[in-house]
């Protein structure tokens, strides 16, 4: 029995389902986890320690701490790579698992990642699934690493972005561990024309509506 209601934002990386969750977490007073921290974190452990990615990774997932998931080099290009990686192993996924699903028993929460709404609460009270293109999320992905869209390579180096984002995109949903996909009672939202306000209004719309006088 969870102490509050349970909201899913899925979506491929980029899409602004991290801003989206993190804001509407604070309108409705619930507890917010960003659930790919867990692999990118896990991911990093793994570079850290000079091993391939793609080797067994369940010790690292197993012994990561709270300070692990804060750590500032945890938005690079190479750690989204060995985050896909790790993200792939059944016994990663499964040691992080109820790590999920413990931060929301108490007092519900919204959390973010690929498969919150497939996987990791299927019975959560809302499903959303945040997406928006490549080249859309490359931009802001650029922008949040503090790039400048008008130096003379950022047209290249976005397209490398995009690029590596399509490649994610193929290895989240094409992975046989809790694959990437829209769940059937997911609300889908496309936000390449949204503005991270008009993206809130909308989903704060569908949540109220789904969950009634518990949206506060």
């Amino acid at each position: 029995m969870r102490g509050g209601p349970v909201i899913a934002v899925d979506g491929p990386a980029a899409a602004g389902k991290g801003t989206l969750a993190k804001r509407l977490a604070a309108e409705l007073n619930l507890p917010y986890l960003d659930t790919g921290l867990l692999y990118r974190a896990v991911g990093r452990l793994v570079l850290d320690a000079g091993q391939d990615p793609a080797a067994p990774a369940e010790a690292f997932a197993r012994k990561l701490t709270a300070d692990d998931t804060q750590r500032k080099d945890l938005r690079t290009q190479e750690v989204a790579r060995a985050a896909s990686l790790v993200a792939a192993q059944p016994a990663v996924r499964s040691a992080l698992v109820e790590t999920q699903r413990r931060f929301a028993q108490a007092r519900g929460g919204v959390l973010d990642g690929r498969d919150i709404g497939t996987a990791i609460f299927p019975d959560a009270d809302v499903k959303l699934f945040i997406t928006a293109s490549p080249a859309t999320r490359a931009l802001r992905r650029f922008l949040q690493l503090g790039e400048d869209p008008a130096a003379d390579d950022a047209k290249a180096r976005l397209a490398n972005m995009a690029d590596a984002l399509k490649a994610r995109d193929a290895a989240d949903a094409g992975r046989e561990a809790a694959p990437m996909q829209v769940a059937d009672d997911a609300v889908v939202i496309e936000t390449d024309t949204l503005s991270a306000d008009a993206v809130l209004a909308e989903v704060l719309r569908v949540v109220r509506e789904r969950l009634g006088a518990h949206a506060g």
